[in-house]
């Protein structure tokens, strides 16, 4: 540009001896001409440097923050395998499992600086005298095994993993009285994003009652129901097999086998801990407007709704449920956010350990009671029921009647304390 305007200067000149002339000035000085021109020129090349600078710094920090947001940071995925139970023993149990610790960057390394487990035992009776150990052992693909119960730190490639092996021993007089072994592996990923703590859970059950004790049946309006004790459900379960282990013993043909909304979410691992959830705008801000014994009136509880179906859908629901309440219509922010607006179940909302934990609407469950059906012949339902006498009916087999479902559930037969009866043994009248 400064080499443009040094060869316009003729030309510049050229006009300027005309408007002296046309003013009556001296054609031989235009200086203040010239010089106001060419202080006009040097502001355009300041002013177009400056905005040159500018487009290229926004254009940076766009960049910058794009490849941020786009980054995973220090993702690691954490899963186990099967655990291998030996409680035959009544003063010694024992538990192993293994973890596997997979970095699915393609780009980055993510180190593990720190890592241990601890255990919560659960027991119907005191836990003086039981005596619990935990040995964590590292089994790297690149570096000898430490059986020292130290971690050292590690760095998991890109696209690689890692093993991890847990051992738990159980001591003491008598542990039949032990329910459930809440196991929590808390480890630190070190990357891009810093140093995160985090932490897996895993529940195992202690204590499995038998499948063919004698169970009362208990009368309905629409027949008669049998509440069905199992072992504590959690994600090592499968509903075609508690089926077939609890209810198959008891059912005959023309049974329904209705199982609980929070039992199936249970198993299908649709449940995190609040520590894992990072409450945003929307559910900070709207949890206040809820119902205090709401399972949305807490950051988390309402975070946990707006991660399944996005936060406009909750904010618009939110803004649509309360002019249809001014209106005489309630309950409108559940129908517009959907149905799993109301399976929420926050911290307390269900049974320990579960307690400490949001969980989530069961997925899929009409593809969950077509299962059961077809594996165990069985009719099924999911069904959330309360002790509000309210039955809502999630999914149900082909043919199985509706009202006979709320008729017989009415009365909660599964209960809503620590009954633990997921399941309900439907025998409808003929």
């Amino acid at each position: 540009m400064l080499f443009a305007a040094i060869h316009r200067e003729p030309v510049r000149l050229a006009v300027n001896r005309f408007l002296a002339r046309e003013q009556g000035g001296s054609e031989t000085c235009p200086l203040s001409i010239c010089h106001l021109g060419w202080e006009r020129e040097q502001t355009m090349i300041v002013e177009g440097i400056g905005i040159g600078l500018g487009l290229a710094v926004a254009f940076g920090w766009a960049g910058i923050e794009s490849r941020y947001r786009r980054g995973q940071g220090n993702t690691l995925k954490v899963s186990a395998g099967q655990w291998k139970l030996d409680l035959d023993r009544s003063h010694h149990y024992q538990i192993h499992g293994e973890l596997t610790l997979c970095n699915p960057l393609g780009n980055l390394e993510v180190m593990v600086p720190e890592l241990r487990a601890e255990v919560t035992l659960l027991s119907k009776d005191s836990l003086d005298g039981v005596e619990k150990k935990v040995r964590v052992t590292p089994h790297h693909p690149d570096a000898e095994t430490r059986n020292d119960d130290y971690w050292f730190a590690y760095i998991v490639k890109k696209r690689q993993q890692t093993t991890v092996s847990l051992d738990i021993d159980i001591k003491g007089a008598d542990l039949s009285a032990l329910r459930v072994a809440w196991i929590r592996v808390h480890y630190t990923t070190y990357g891009p994003h810093g140093r995160i703590p985090r932490v897996y859970h895993e529940i195992l059950p202690l204590s499995y009652p038998d499948p063919a004790q004698p169970l009362k049946w208990r009368s309905a309006d629409s027949g008669d129901v049998l509440p069905i004790p199992t072992h504590l459900l959690t994600q090592q379960d499968s509903c075609v097999d508690i089926v077939r282990r609890y209810v198959t013993p008891h059912a005959k043909p023309g049974d329904i086998v209705t199982i609980g909304e929070t039992p199936v979410a249970i198993i299908q691992g649709r449940y995190r801990h609040p520590t894992t959830i990072k409450p945003g705008w929307v559910a900070s801000r709207l949890c206040y407007f809820f119902l205090p014994t709401s399972s949305l009136a807490t950051a988390c509880g309402l975070q946990s709704l707006v991660d399944i179906v996005g936060p406009w859908r909750v904010f618009f629901a939110f803004i649509g449920g309360s002019i249809m309440k001014v209106l005489g219509q309630p309950g409108g922010f559940y129908q517009l956010a959907g149905e799993q607006a109301r399976l929420v179940d926050d911290v307390t909302g269900t049974l320990p350990p579960y307690d400490q934990f949001v969980v989530l609407g069961p997925d899929n469950s009409q593809g969950v009671v077509d299962e059961i059906q077809a594996q165990t012949g069985l009719p099924a339902a999911i069904v959330d029921v309360n002790d509000l006498k309210a039955v809502k009916v999630l999914a149900a087999s082909a043919g199985v009647s509706i009202p006979v479902l709320e008729n017989a559930l009415r009365n909660n037969p599964a209960g809503n304390s620590d009954e633990q009866t997921p399941v309900v043994l439907i025998r409808p009248k003929s």
